[in-house]
């Protein structure tokens, strides 16, 4: 049988995805179940373990197929991008109604009731998504209002269906100076690809969730002599965002933020561990 990746295919011998009988060996095939991230944010990660680093994260709100549930862990595959991997139970639901508004700021606070002076519940991360049933008003900000009471401050919302587009590259400067997270994809830290990556959904785009997905199918290559604004820089376990000819935008491990770098000062600082770039792509708009 085909050895298939892992992480965008969900078989075990004794469990795999029912889109995959015939290309894969497992006693039991299964198509999975629907459900709903419940957390502001949880970790997708390749064993049921928390000592497990996370491949990946998964915001509020973000849809799953679950395909098993064992030991207050379960099996599952994301909606957004196809990433396979285990999560707490806890953070699951089945039950929720359908989300109707997403998180449009790089963080924000869901307060336990409508006004910002009284304690919050938690911290939101842009592309976490809410149902909201109504509106309130306190000392002039208006407030969005979920269905247990909580509330957002409403222009850190943007209704689902209203719509998405713009520029990603501006979406990835609001995360300038968010910390450096392996596996993170939140305003409470990120990695290199998962920037790219939330900053693409933010503005109506998808694009793969790791950098050497990202450098083999996102968009076009292209010679480093046509890049412009937008396009993507490639190294060997990294990816950057080109701001304008002369800089990029990234989240490293040398300054363990997302930061604005010189390109050419970025190329000579990145080449003693990760030598030249790889290759340049540029996404299709």
């Amino acid at each position: 049988m085909t050895m298939l990746d892992r992480r965008l295919h969900a078989y075990r011998p004794d469990l795999a995805e029912a889109r995959l009988e015939g290309r894969v060996e497992a006693l039991r095939f299964v198509s999975g179940t629907p459900g709903r991230v419940t957390v502001p944010v949880i970790g997708l990660r390749p064993a049921p373990d928390l000592t497990k680093g996370i491949d990946t994260e998964l915001l509020l709100g973000e849809d799953v197929t679950v395909f098993d549930r064992a030991d207050g862990w379960c099996w599952v595959k994301a909606a957004s991008d196809g990433y396979v991997g285990y999560l707490p139970e806890t953070a699951l639901s089945d039950a929720l109604a359908e989300p109707t508004h997403i998180v449009t700021v790089q963080r924000t606070f869901l307060y336990l009731e409508a006004e910002l002076r009284n304690p919050y519940k938690s911290i939101l991360s842009m592309g976490s998504r809410v149902r909201i049933v109504g509106e309130a008003e306190t000392r002039g900000n208006r407030y969005a209002m979920l269905e247990d009471g909580t509330a957002i401050f409403a222009k850190h919302l943007q209704p689902i269906e209203a719509g998405e587009g713009g520029d990603y590259v501006d979406v990835a400067t609001r995360f300038l100076e968010t910390p450096y997270l392996w596996g993170g994809r939140s305003g409470l830290g990120i990695d290199c690809s998962g920037l790219v990556q939330l900053s693409m959904l933010m503005t109506g785009r998808s694009a793969p969730r790791d950098t050497d997905m990202q450098s083999a199918t996102l968009g076009v290559p292209i010679d480093r002599s046509e890049l412009c604004r937008g396009d993507l820089v490639f190294w060997k376990g990294h990816v950057a965002i080109l701001e304008n000819p002369e800089t990029i935008i990234h989240a490293n491990g040398h300054t363990m933020t997302v930061a604005r770098e010189n390109f050419e000062d970025a190329i000579k600082r990145i080449g003693w561990l990760y030598e030249q770039p790889t290759g340049y792509r540029r996404p299709v708009i």
